[in-house]
């Protein structure tokens, strides 16, 4: 059965790899059902969408892709307006910064999802203090180290062979151990930002 996850996927009509590793392969609902959701979600004409339309779109996919909530996404923008330099560069910066991104960034969880899921479980700790909130936002210097002997982890030490992180991150393979080399840096936004700022502007 397509669970909730992949069925907003559908409904913005992009892969969002909310699943992992299972958006990779067959069974990925956008490669089953590669259309909207619900009884008209085949039809071929679709009105065109209004800049407000447009603008919402936008804002649900980085809810979805960085499983925020309108709240948690409108005191982003809030906090980006407030710091020096472009609010659009400074918002993805922020939500760079998420303790749950930086586990998926360092390849240690498949998804955000799975990151959320690894940090809240005590799995996570930041200089050596463990932390369960998946919004914690790292600075530089942080060391971000992975506890606990669960399949998960060590499922994950194998892919990690192969894997290279951000150029702001470095990433003990071994160790299952991450540092914060500087804040995120020329990240290009997985969507278009400053839609989501227009909408919050207003």
């Amino acid at each position: 059965m397509i669970g909730p996850k992949e069925k907003r996927e559908r409904a913005v009509g992009e892969r969002l790899n909310l699943k992992g590793e299972r958006c990779a392969t067959p069974k990925c609902a956008m490669v089953r059902k590669p259309y909207r959701p619900g009884v008209h979600g085949q039809q071929r004409h679709r009105r065109a969408l209004s800049e407000f339309g447009l603008q919402l779109k936008e804002k649900q996919k980085f809810k979805l892709s960085y499983g925020l909530d309108e709240r948690n996404l409108r005191q982003i923008f809030v906090k980006a307006v407030k710091a020096k330099g472009s609010s659009a560069a400074k918002m993805v910066e922020f939500l760079e910064r998420r303790l749950d991104n930086v586990i998926f960034r360092l390849g240690f969880a498949s998804s955000r999802g799975s990151a959320r899921q690894l940090i809240v479980h005590g799995h996570v700790s930041v200089n050596n203090r463990r932390v369960r909130s998946p919004g914690y936002a790292v600075k530089t210097g942080d060391i971000i180290t992975t506890e606990g002997d669960i399949d998960v982890l060590k499922k994950r030490k194998e892919i990690l062979r192969k894997y290279e992180p951000p150029a702001w991150l470095h990433l003990d393979k071994e160790k299952l151990e991450g540092r914060v080399l500087s804040p995120p840096q020329n990240e290009t936004p997985p969507f278009e930002i400053n839609l989501v700022i227009e909408a919050f502007s207003k």
